[in-house]
């Protein structure tokens, strides 16, 4: 029992590195980046569209999208930004893109229910199938059409990280990601140098080589070989080289060298996204939930209050989720003995109007745990309360209802 559960969790982990991600050697100064890329990637009008997207500006580049997309109804990677587009929105509005909630084991464990309103479900799952269906006649017609080869791949991609993240389908996702993987290989076998290829193939090297032999034909993927320094070189150089994959293929490479306890080489990589994107909420807060697990509890906390701070400029950031840092803030709190700060900033994570009831929940136990860290049995009966009611994210119910009839010691 004991060695499936440890299996189990070994293919959700796989599943979730596959999901979330995004010094090679260098080319030759002849390198010319535009003749390994889709023409319509190097168009202003998609350029322009990524800026709102790094932005977080969902919106605005989705609208953009869908205009590049009605011009070239062809395109298969025109089809597939939209869904890189809606997937990640769906993603940001459901708390899933937070790294802190999903780092470790619990978020693997949990079960979490993530009500995706069926409107946006079904397009999704129609764009994934229409960018399929566009690449396979086009491949038919042309069994050297790199590109084609590149935009299936990519399509598979998002839609794994979709139903890994939303459906917990963990093994119909790694499967999926094999089969993008597939797509970069045989791009890259027609053009050598399409940099963009190599993050899925990264992605799946660094992941492929944290599972087990046992694990691997579990989820019918034995005899895919792995490496983690490998993977990590080949985000390097999607990073450095590519045109449609370079944040992301830096932001795969912070999540993985965080998987690794390598923090130092994280806060590098997540800091340059940050210097790069500054009103991108998600590149900033991630940048102090790393400074936070490397052990630096007083510079986390000034990152967190700088975010903040920024929050009250209008129109600095978009649609920012901000119990997201008052959560990490009252983290990285806890772990300094600030308890009484802790309490409060878990009580306005839990009050922000974005914040889900999965995230209310859990910030409500915690505040509750502070309280009686403090000796304020009262209010922590209240946030107990507040985290055990009925309807809604019963996630954190057990534990509120065990802190109800015994205080929270610490232990």
């Amino acid at each position: 029992m004991a060695r499936r559960r440890t299996i189990k969790r070994s293919v959700k982990t796989f599943s979730l590195l596959l999901a979330l991600a995004l010094a090679a050697p260098s080319h030759s100064q002849s390198y010319n980046p535009a003749a390994h890329t889709d023409p319509i990637n190097l168009t202003p009008q998609v350029r322009d569209a990524f800026e709102h997207f790094y932005d977080l500006d969902y919106e605005g580049a989705l609208s953009r999208f869908e205009a590049v997309q009605r011009a070239n109804p062809q395109s298969v990677i025109a089809t597939g930004n939209i869904l890189l587009t809606l997937v990640f929105r769906e993603l940001y509005r459901q708390d899933l893109l937070d790294t802190t909630y999903y780092a470790h084991d619990s978020f693997l464990t949990s079960k979490r229910n993530v009500p995706v309103p069926p409107p946006i479900r079904d397009r999704i799952e129609s764009l994934t199938n229409q960018a399929v269906a566009l690449a396979d006649q086009q491949i038919k017609a042309n069994p050297n059409d790199a590109n084609a080869y590149f935009a299936r791949g990519y399509a598979r991609g998002m839609h794994a990280a979709f139903i890994t993240l939303v459906d917990h389908s963990y093994v119909a996702a790694a499967r999926q990601g094999l089969a993008s993987r597939n797509d970069s290989e045989a791009t890259l076998k027609i053009d050598p140098d399409y940099a963009d290829a190599k993050m899925a193939m990264g992605i799946q090297q660094f992941a492929v080589a944290s599972l087990p032999r046992l694990v691997r034909m579990l989820v019918g993927i034995a005899g895919v070989g792995g490496n983690k320094e490998k993977g990590l070189d080949l985000l390097r150089e999607s990073a450095a080289h590519g045109i449609v994959t370079p944040i992301e293929s830096r932001t795969a490479l912070s999540l993985f060298l965080r998987h690794d306890a390598r923090y130092a080489e994280a806060i590098a990589v997540q800091k340059g996204l940050a210097d790069q994107y500054p009103r991108d909420y998600l590149f900033r807060l991630e940048v102090a939930n790393l400074t936070k697990d490397s052990g630096n509890g007083p510079g986390a906390i000034t990152l967190y209050n700088a975010i903040l701070a920024d929050a009250k400029k209008p129109g600095y950031f978009i649609e920012p989720r901000l119990h997201m840092t008052y959560f990490g803030l009252a983290d990285t709190q806890r772990g300094q003995n600030q308890i009484a700060a802790a309490a409060q900033n878990y009580i306005k994570a839990a009050a922000q109007p974005t914040c889900s009831d999965w995230i209310r929940r859990r910030a409500q136990l915690n505040a509750g745990e502070m309280f009686d860290l403090l000796h304020k049995r009262e209010e922590a009966t209240k946030q107990y309360e507040l985290a055990s009611a009925g309807g809604g994210d019963q996630s954190q119910s057990d534990a509120a209802h065990r802190y109800l009839k015994t205080p929270y010691t610490g232990k």
